[in-house]
């Protein structure tokens, strides 16, 4: 997925013309076989929010992101398209119209409310599990940072495998948690489920989705206590 490649700053201004827009991260990660760096640095007040894109302006939400000095992520996938015949790998979101951003609140209001915009490019990912706040909307959803550094490592990855996928969908093998220990996804924890005829990791992300791996061998998987 390259989700890795184009760590960015402030100061760029235009899009990767691999993926057509970023999928950035804290800026020491390094691309290397399980995906992501480990050497994520958790800071005072920040959370990992979930910004909904509106009306597709995906080119607009990623300038709006980009140049508001925050880290962002929007995993990546390849999929396998038919044009004039021939079968190309192509990049595309993963979660279409959604980005991660890891910052404060007060940060991420100020880029969903940019002066200049007519409507509102970006939005909260409302999480409707909790009660209403004061001004009478539910609080916006946030993902706690190891669950965001798994997600980032089981969605980083070149595989075309990776896949969003349905609670029917995953035939759990047990409750237990696993860690995969080598491979592609090495590092990556979640639970083994049979999902289309093949073993893979299935990592969640309560409130939003279920994230599946490639096939894992079983000689790469092993049971957390």
């Amino acid at each position: 997925m390259n989700a890795l490649l184009n760590a960015h700053t402030k100061h760029e201004d235009q899009l990767s013309p691999r993926i057509g827009f970023v999928s950035a991260v804290l800026p020491e990660a390094q691309r290397s076989q399980t995906g992501v760096s480990s050497d994520y640095v958790q800071k005072a007040n920040h959370e990992w929010f979930v910004l909904r894109v509106t009306y597709n302006r995906t080119q607009k939400a990623y300038s709006i992101v980009s140049t508001s000095d925050v880290q962002s992520y929007m995993p990546m996938h390849y999929v396998i398209k038919k044009e004039i015949g021939k079968k190309k790998r192509m990049l595309q979101p993963l979660l279409p119209n959604l980005f991660f951003v890891y910052a404060t609140r007060e940060t991420v209001n100020s880029i969903i409310k940019k002066k200049g915009e007519e409507t509102s490019v970006l939005k909260f990912y409302l999480d409707k599990t909790k009660p209403l706040e004061d001004n009478g909307k539910h609080p916006p959803l946030t993902i706690p940072f190891t669950s965001m550094t798994n997600f980032i490592k089981a969605t980083s990855t070149d595989s075309e495998h990776v896949r969003i996928v349905s609670a029917e969908q995953c035939h759990y093998k047990s409750g237990d948690m696993v860690k995969v220990i080598d491979g592609e996804f090495k590092g990556v924890t979640g639970r083994v489920a049979r999902i289309a005829g093949q073993q893979r990791v299935v990592v969640e992300i309560s409130g939003l989705c279920l994230v599946a791996t490639a096939y894992i061998p079983t000689d790469f998987i092993k049971f957390i206590k």
